[in-house]
This record gives C-alpha cells, structure tokens and sequence, in this order.
C-alpha cells in the first residue's frame, strides 16, 4: 500500500470510476448536488451509502433528507412556538399592567382604608440594590413618567415605606432598611 507524507491512502487507492448509463443522469446527479450545496463524489458517496443502510433495514439510520426534512418541520414548530410566546408575553404584560392599576387605586385614594398591596418590583427593586437613585426609580420599575397615577402611587408608596422606617432618604438615593 502507497501511502503519502500525512499517512493517508493515496488518492489512486480511493479512486472508484462508475460508468452511469447515460450523459443526462450525470449531469442530473451533478445538478442535485449543486443544489444540495455538497461536493459531487460526497453526494454520490451518501446516497450509495444510504441505500446500503437502507437494504440493511437499520432502524436508526436516517437519510439526509429525512433529515431535513425533520430540521425544516423543527423550524416550522419553533416558528410557531415563537409567535405563542410573544402572545403569551404580551397577554402577561396587559395582566400585570391591569393588575398594577388595581394596586395603584387604594394610593391615589386619601380617604382609603384597609389594606394596600405594595408594587412588588418596588420593594424587590430596594431588596436587590439596597440603594437606588431617585432618578433612576421609574425607569427601573418600567414606568412611563406621563402615567401620572402610576408615578403618583409610587410615590405614596415610597413615602409610606420611608414612614415606616423602610426607606431612608439620604440625598440623592434611597437607602433600604428593611
């Protein structure tokens, strides 16, 4: 046996001519390669050597177009699975926003009493980072500054938990106690 330099079977050793019964499947062969974007001998290569495992009846073995023709339903799945997150996304954002408009009404009230359910953010934000910065707090809690209930709530609240000793204002941040 001839071998080269790197200890690989010389090329005259691999060689395999294969006379196909005219010029046109040639070039048909040719052209589903090109199309399958492989060299021709490795197209050749893996249909020979998927038909052999198919006349084995090898229950694992599946063909590169069973193949993709997986990957395609796979990608088409997730495509779809995407689009249901983005749904399901946007419909929890509508609840939460729904539901912080529930727990906004009893800090806008003056008269109201009972008990008032906290943003949870807020209090998860000042747990977190311990000191916030003033300016920063709406932006952290998602807040658009032209909500003005929602930015009026957040600050009753913030007083409130400063009133109970919380929340220390120490300039230009505030400081969790809790």
């Amino acid at each position: 046996m001839i071998k080269n330099k790197a200890n690989h079977e010389s090329r005259d050793e691999r060689v395999v001519n294969v006379y196909l019964p005219t010029v046109a499947m040639r070039e048909e062969w040719k052209e589903l390669a090109k199309k399958t974007g492989i060299p021709f001998s490795k197209f050749v290569i893996e249909h020979v050597k998927n038909s052999l495992q198919k006349e084995q009846n090898r229950e694992t073995f599946a063909s590169r177009a069973e193949i993709l023709d997986n990957l395609k339903k796979a990608q088409e799945e997730n495509i779809e699975l995407n689009k249901k997150i983005k749904m399901y996304e946007s419909l929890v954002f509508r609840l939460e926003e729904e539901n912080r408009g529930y727990r906004i009404t009893p800090f806008l009230n003056e008269d109201f009493s009972g008990d008032r359910e906290y943003e949870p953010n807020l209090i998860k934000l000042f747990q977190s980072r311990l000191e916030v910065r003033k300016e920063e707090i709406f932006a952290l809690l998602e807040i658009n500054m032209q909500d003005v209930d929602k930015v009026k709530a957040i600050k009753k609240q913030i007083e409130i938990l400063e009133r109970y000793g919380l929340l220390k204002d120490i300039g230009g941040k505030w400081r969790w106690k809790g």
